[in-house]
């Protein structure tokens, strides 16, 4: 007869976090719920940014539970948070249009789901009481400032988590547990005077440090607007930028470092995407395009939306910064 020795709180969550990282996580750490006083802050950050209607037209940034993390799942105590390193060091065609590097290999969301599942069943085996929830950044819940709570980087003037040693390219993940769990400490922000993002910013969508306007900025016009034509001033400013935008990350300092390239076979790039032409984007039939995005994030972008991106963009210039 084999008896099963119980992991103490330390163990257990110290052990949480190795499964995690064999999963192919790093930075991953946990958080307490109701979490410190940075966690109100962000909340009461959110709501200011939501009054100004910096959040344009995605209603569900406005969801309740967004500021209530405990209605995510009942009887939660605690959350382990988790990134998911997406840095290729690969160079795109000169003459490609660009697409944001987190958009590269298979959709994040799926991923990191699937990977944290096997965590959450892990755990309910050390404790088979536990309940868990997944969260991706699909879910309402304030997934920078938990993953800051739980000490894997801290929120950058640009409005992304920033590690120390791997940068800002990275997804996060969460999955709240029922459990007592030991948190880590909370990062402490490194970006000092720095505005380099705020600077490079061709639509001066960073209106003031941490927040992001999203009716001025290009990820959000490239992705989420779905109206037929770009306003004038998001077309004249996007360069070669047909899907997202990452010139504040682009810009960051800490990104400027010698970062770990990702062997992860998930967020290897697809070829063409490091090859798209604007010929190519305009002429490709909607099948084409739904063959070419199967298992990707960028399914959100409709093939006419990706038409209309690329009739926008000005092959090979660099976006026009326009004047404050």
């Amino acid at each position: 007869m084999v008896v099963k020795i119980s992991l103490s709180q330390n163990q257990l969550s110290n052990e949480l976090k190795e499964q995690a990282k064999s999963q192919g996580f790093d930075p991953v750490g946990i958080a307490q719920f109701p979490g410190s006083n940075r966690i109100q802050l962000r909340t009461a950050a959110l709501q200011r940014w939501l009054k100004a209607g910096h959040h344009a037209d995605m209603g569900w940034m406005e969801a309740p539970k967004r500021q209530h993390a405990n209605e995510l799942l009942e009887g939660m105590t605690s959350l382990l948070a988790v990134g998911l390193n997406y840095f290729v060091n690969t160079q795109r065609s000169p003459e490609s249009l660009l697409v944001a590097r987190y958009a590269w290999g298979r959709d994040y969301h799926r991923v990191v789901e699937q990977r944290l599942r096997r965590v959450g069943r892990w755990l309910e085996q050390q404790r088979p009481d536990c309940h868990w929830r997944i969260c991706v950044d699909a879910a309402p819940l304030l997934d920078k400032a938990w993953a800051e709570e739980a000490g894997l980087g801290w929120i950058g003037k640009n409005s992304n988590l920033i590690h120390s040693q791997r940068g800002s390219w990275m997804v996060l993940g969460h999955l709240l547990c029922s459990e007592p769990l030991t948190p880590d400490k909370p990062a402490k922000s490194l970006c000092g005077k720095c505005q380099y993002c705020i600077d490079a910013c061709p639509t001066n969508a960073i209106t003031e440090p941490f927040v992001i306007d999203a009716r001025r900025c290009l990820a959000y016009h490239t992705i989420e607007n779905r109206n037929p034509d770009l306003p004038e001033n998001i077309a004249s400013c996007m360069g070669n930028w047909v899907a997202g935008c990452d010139i504040c990350q682009d810009v960051c300092p800490w990104n400027q470092k010698s970062l770990p390239s990702s062997k992860d076979p998930d967020v290897q790039p697809r070829d063409w995407l490091l090859n798209l032409t604007k010929d190519q984007s305009l002429s490709w039939s909607d099948t084409t395009w739904n063959e070419r995005l199967r298992g990707s994030a960028l399914k959100r972008i409709k093939p006419w939306m990706w038409r209309r991106n690329a009739a926008a963009t000005q092959s090979n210039k660099p976006p026009t910064l326009q004047e404050n």
